[in-house]
Parts: C-alpha cells; structure tokens; sequence
C-alpha cells in the first residue's frame, strides 16, 4: 500500500456546514477595522498626489499582504473587504482602482486556505461583470475568471500549480516550467547594489529546498479542502517527520487529485474532498480524522500559515547581447542532453555559429524542369490513369522542397490583431501550441534592473534573439517569453535632471499603469537603502524581504505588456571605403555637430551664399505623420546645432505611433545693427526620416543615451522602425522584372514591425 493505514475507513464530514468548509468565524471588530484601514490606504495611494503619501508607495500592499499571510484567519475578512471595495467602484465607475484591487484580490485568493464557496462564487460573478468593459479589464476579468472556476470548484489549484512551476518540481500531470532570469549591466549598476541583490535572493532561496515546497503544497491543499477537519500542527509535524520518498507519494497524490479533478468538463467538488480526506487520512490515521469529526480543540487548530515560496530566480551579470539566447537555450535545454528540436542540426552553447556558417551555399541545377528527362527510378512509379499519376504529370519534379512556416509562428507580437505601437496591449500568453504537438512548457520570465540605457542594451539582445530563431527555430514553439523592467536610477543627489533623463521610459509605463508605478517604480530608493546597509552573512536566520517580495509580485501579476516600436538606423560614414553601418535604438537618438569638417577633396563643395554661422546645414527628408494615415514626404534644408529623435510620448495627449523629432533650428536675422542669430526649436512627428549634413560638417550619433553606442564622423543617416525578421522583407526571386524602388516599396507595404514588450500589471489603461 502506498500510504500508511490506507485500508482505514474514510474519515467523515461535519454534517452542519457544506463539505469541506467551516462556518465562518466572526473576527474582532478591531481586527476587521485595521484591516479596512489598511485597504484604505492603498486606494488614498492610487487616488492622492500627495507628498506624504508618497514615501511610502508600494509599503501599504507589501504590508497588507504580510497581515494576512501571518495570520491566515483574516483571509476570508480581507476577501469580503476588497469585494466590497470592488463592487463599490463599479457602481461609481472608479476604473483607476479596479485593477490594483482586482490583482490584490487574487492574490489573496492564492495564498489563502480559508475561503468560503459563496465568496469564490462572488469573486467570479464580479469578474463575469467586468468583461463588458473595454480593454484591459475585460482581458485581465477573463483571465481571473478562468481560474477563479478552477479554484471554486477544486481549492488550492492556483497554489500548487504556482509552486510546481516555479519550483521546478516533478509532476507528470503538470509539467510546465518557469523561472526568473535577473539581469543586471555591471557597467550601469554598482557592485555593492548587486551584490545587496543577490546576497537577499540567495537567503530567502536557501530556506526554499524542494522537500519544503512539497510539504507546503500538500499542507495547502489538505487545509484548503477539508477546513475546520484538518488538524494543521498534526498534519504540520507528520510531514517534517516524514522520510523523502514518503514526501514524495504525499505529493504526487496530492497533485494526481487536484489535477485529475481540475482537468473534469464538470469537476465535483464533493469527490475531490473525498479523495482529499483518503490522503488524510493515511497521513494521520482514522483516530485523527474520527477527533476532527467531533470538533477537537479549536484553540489548538488554528489553521497554520503556509508560505508560498518566492519564485527561482537566477542572478545574471550582463556581458553581451548573445548572454540572453544562451541563457534561455540552457534553460530549455532537457537534463537528458537530447536535442532540443529536429531543425537543431548542430547547437553550439559555447560559441555561435556566425552567419556566414548558416547561409546556404549556391548550387548549378542541372533539372531542366521537364519530367520525362528524369532518370528512371528517380521517382516512384504511379498506375497509369490515376488521379496521382494525372497531378503528377503537372508538377515540376526533382526540385528543392522550401519548408515554410506559419507567418505568425516566430512573431508573438501579431497574436493581438493590427499592428500598433505604444497603444497596443497583449494578453496574458497562454499554454497553447504553435506547432501541432509541441507544448509551450516553459516560461522564461527576464526582468532587467537599470535605466533607459540598459533598456537600449535589452532591445539589441531581443532583436538578435529574434533574429537567431528564423534560422533555428528552437525557442519559440517551446518557450513562452516575458520580459519585465525594473528601474534602477544612479543614486546621485546633484544629477536630478540626468534622473529624468535616463528614466523616462519608467515614467512612462507609470504613466500608463498607476500599478506599475506604486509597485515598481517605487524600488530604486529602497534598493539603494539596501546596499547601503552592512551585509550579513548569517543565511539561517529568516528572512522578511520587501524588495523581493516585490519583485515576486511583479512578475506573477505583471501580465500585461506594453509594446515598444524599435527603430533601425542606417549610419553612413564620412570615410566612403566604410560600408554603412546598422543598429537600433528604442529610446531616444540624439545628434551633435561635431567641430570638425571633411576634407574639400571628399566633399561636394558647399553651396554659395551659405554663411559660416553656428551649427550645420541639413537636408531632413521625412514622411510626415498625418491623422488620415497617408504618407506625405516633406523636404527641408535648415541650419541647426543638434537634433533628438524620441519614440516616447511626452504626455498622454500626444500621439503614440511614430517618432517626435526636435530640432534646434539658426535662424538669421538682418538688421541695421548687422546680422544675428537666434535659436528656435521646431518639433515634427514622422517614423521615416533621412538627414544628411550640407556643409561638410560631421555629426555624431549618440543612441539610447548610452556613451558605449555612439557613431562619430557620420554625413548621412536613415531612421525607420525596425522590421520583424523574415516578416516579409525577403528580396523576390525576380528583381529582373522589377525596378528595385518598386521591390523596396513593396517590402516596406509588407514588413511588419519589431516590438518589444515589456510586463505591466495592467497594460495602457485608457
């Protein structure tokens, strides 16, 4: 037998409450009122700019969160709290507050053992309401729906199914996989920060072993199930006292119950506390369950807190842009050191293989395209009068078979309808198949710490990452990925004007999630604050951690992306043996004049009547941005000492889809006193646009305002948005018969756009 008394009769249910759960216990009314406070708290947050309140953003949920998680007998209050908040604001048409308080609903629902059916059943019905709304609380209430059903009828299958995944834990019925891949750019961030990081990372994991994560689910679903009838510090100390195989078949019928049940077109939530009550009852024996019958000592059962350990997360110091794709390819990679797809001839881990390797070599056919002058044998014979034999006669044979994939497998970005650019939000990536019979297991969860420059830094390795999938195919079918966002500002007190500078970015996320800005943007003091304390090395202790607590909540709830357009440059250098160079930007390109000028001898020669005066002359050719979508080039030749290129808005009026370009205009002026020189900054909306310097004067490219990706020496320049690799952009075979303007207007009608995504709690909130 596999568990222990197996042969014992089942245990009994309490007939005075509904199988499974206790009448709820009336709490103290200060108890309650503390909690109201503290739910009032984080809606004076979300609605108040007040100064006072901001200090401590981000603190109220953390806090509210560890009342619960301390004492799991509040859960059920805290639920009829929010809920009320929630329905409250719907009648109001409060939208700004739906969300935070929707995620932090969840989350409690998660965590929490004691929740009654009718307050499940209420959580649904509310979210059942919310799908009538626009986009995104439509999306994200059909999201909580879906698995508030599963949860309603089967307790504790969020918990489990979390822990499974994050932990890595092995499970037949639920073999899904994630993990979080922290990155941090030793160059943008101080060692002291990263070293407070991963020290904090490394206590809180070390507590987390998988034996301890086994108990904890077998705790949660047993307490989540059978209520009142399960004693929590008997069940609590036969675990701890319980060998690892042992462990291991509590668990795997623990998790062979739920997930049978959970996986029924009508689960019974009267058969899954039977079975539940079998495992119980082969852990503590029929005296056990026979004591919990009766009642048993209340004061003595209380139900225990289980923890819900804090994902795996890896520590990555950024070396170069190929780190991601090897990183993510490790992770995909089995222990069995089989290959990872049919396509993946040959995987180089440590070094990859350069373009020049992959390109198909050029091969004289000597096919002359008729089927008779086919060798014999060269093709299998077909009955003469067949309806193969008669399509066979009008084909071409022996020629060579093109695999061709869907156009939208290795283009995530296009699962959402039309192309859009900042105003485009996702869903939440499900567990679906983009190739018959291949499973998207895995979920590689990246969040990044840093400013716009590391951001910059990301969006080279996304577009490389992209870039190596049309030519292997190895990540995408397989791997669900998610990419987050920390910001991380350099702590200087004289530099607040740089602070804006390089964080406008998160600014603008907070712009468009409030969420996002309570949560998120209000780490870096408190990351800062934590380097500056003295390290301690003792891991025993246990640990209590806001920022990582913060950071688990942001990448489990953070479900939502923002899509960010990234933009191609094309850099043609004042040296003409130099051919053009390419890269990306997704911030922001900024142009300087530089002192210096080309020599007469390389240089057209500049034109008369062009007075010397301060800055360059440009020639700007630019498609101009119209609201009827039509494309209208405009020409212009003007004197200016610098330009910037940005692709965010500066605030929510201004127009999402295309590049804001500035440009600091000489305007001459004659007078009687002589002439004279003012300076007027002019402002147009484009995504195309080519500049080219006049006057034999130099420019210099900074981009995404990073020192270590500046272009100096440069007379020419293209910017359009980067397209999705093999989008579409591929030259025809027949560019004889076609002029090549024709050929690139027609790949440019086709490309579809490069966008990155980055994780919010809630996307653009209109």
């Amino acid at each position: 037998a596999p568990f222990e008394g197996e042969n014992a009769p089942k245990a009994g249910r309490a007939t005075s409450t509904q199988p499974g759960w206790e009448i709820p216990t009336q709490l103290p009314k200060y108890v309650e009122l503390d909690l109201q406070r503290s739910v009032q708290a984080v809606l004076r947050e979300l609605s108040a700019q007040a100064p006072a309140l901001q200090s401590n953003r981000g603190m109220w949920r953390w806090s509210l969160h560890k009342k619960v998680e301390r004492d799991p007998g509040k859960s059920p209050a805290l639920v009829r709290i929010l809920l009320r908040e929630l329905e409250k604001a719907e009648s109001e048409d409060a939208r700004h507050i739906i969300i935070p308080l929707l995620h932090t609903l969840m989350y409690v629902l998660t965590k929490a053992t004691g929740i009654t059916e009718e307050l499940h059943r209420r959580t649904y019905a509310f979210c059942k309401r919310l799908l009538t709304l626009p986009a995104p609380y439509c999306t994200i209430a059909l999201d909580c729906a879906i698995r508030l059903k599963t949860e309603t009828a089967v307790p504790g299958t969020l918990y489990q199914r979390l822990v499974i995944a994050e932990q890595n834990l092995t499970s037949e019925l639920y073999p899904y996989r994630e993990r979080v891949f922290l990155f941090v750019d030793p160059e943008l961030v101080s060692p002291s920060v990263c070293s407070a990081l991963l020290l904090e990372i490394e206590a809180a994991q070390g507590q987390q072993t998988p034996e301890a994560c086994m108990r904890h689910v077998v705790s949660h679903a047993l307490q989540a199930a059978l209520g009142e009838a399960c004693h929590a510090g008997a069940l609590q100390r036969k675990l701890l006292a319980s060998s690892r195989p042992a462990l291991e078949r509590y668990f795997h019928a623990v998790v062979t119950a739920v997930e049978q049940m959970a996986r029924e077109p009508s689960p019974s939530r009267e058969g899954h506390l039977e079975r539940l009550e079998e495992i119980y009852c082969s852990l503590l024996g029929p005296a056990a369950t026979a004591r919990g019958r009766c009642g048993g000592d209340p004061l003595q059962d209380q139900p225990l807190s289980v923890p819900l350990p804090s994902p795996r997360i890896t520590f990555h110091l950024w070396t170069d842009e190929e780190q991601l794709w090897k990183e993510l390819v490790l992770f995909l990679r089995p222990q069995t050191q089989l290959r990872l797809s049919a396509d993946l001839e040959a995987l180089d881990l440590q070094g990859l293989l350069p373009d020049w390797e992959l390109a198909r070599a050029s091969m004289l056919s000597t096919d002359s395209g008729i089927e008779r002058d086919l060798p014999l044998g060269a093709d299998e014979l077909l009955a003469p009068g067949s309806p193969e034999a008669e399509r066979a006669g009008l084909q071409r044979k022996g020629g060579i078979k093109k695999r061709v994939w869907p156009a939208d497998i290795v283009m995530p970005s296009s699962w959402d309808g039309p192309p859009g650019l900042h105003r485009r939000t996702g869903r939440p990536s499900g567990d679906g198949e983009l190739l018959p019979g291949v499973s998207r297991l895995h979920t590689a969860r990246v969040l990044v710490l840093g400013d716009d420059r590391m951001l910059g830094r990301l969006a080279r390795a996304y577009r490389n990452l992209r870039k190596q999938e049309t030519q292997r195919f190895c990540l995408t079918p397989r791997l669900s990925l998610q990419l987050y966002y920390i910001p991380l500002l350099a702590r200087k007190t004289s530099a607040a004007s740089r602070h804006s500078e390089l964080g406008e970015l998160a600014a603008f996320l907070g712009r468009m999630d409030p969420w996002y800005e309570s949560i998120v943007n209000t780490l870096c003091p408190t990351i800062h604050k934590l380097a500056e304390m003295p390290l301690s090395l003792d891991t025993s202790q246990t640990v209590d951690p806001f920022i990582l607590d913060a950071i688990t909540y942001y990448v489990r709830m953070g479900t939502q992306p923002i899509y960010f357009q990234i933009y191609t440059v094309k850099i043609f250098s004042g040296d003409l043996s130099q051919d053009p160079a390419e890269d990306i930007f997704l911030t922001e390109l900024k142009v300087k004049i530089q002192d210096s000028k080309f020599p007469k001898d390389s240089f057209s020669p500049r034109r008369r009547g062009v007075a010397e005066g301060p800055g360059a002359e440009l020639s700007i050719c630019y498609q101009k941005a119209l609201l009827s979508q039509r494309t209208r080039e405009v020409t212009v030749s003007l004197r200016a000492t610098g330009l910037v290129l940005k692709t965010l808005p500066a605030s929510d009026t201004e127009d999402h889809t295309c590049l804001k370009v500035s440009v600091t205009e000489i305007v001459k002026t004659s007078n009687l006193a002589g002439r004279s020189f003012s300076v007027v900054t002019n402002t147009f909306r484009t995504a195309h646009i080519q500049i080219q310097s006049q006057d034999r004067r130099l420019l210099t490219l900074s981009l995404d305002k990073d020192s270590c990706r500046t272009y100096k020496d440069v007379v020419r320049f293209e910017v359009a948005p980067c397209p999705e690799p093999c989008s579409g952009t591929q030259k025809s075979k027949v560019l004889g018969l076609i002029s090549h303007r024709q050929e690139m207007e027609r790949n440019k009608a086709k490309a579809k756009p490069l966008l990155m995504p980055i994780n919010t709690f809630s996307g653009i909130v209109q």
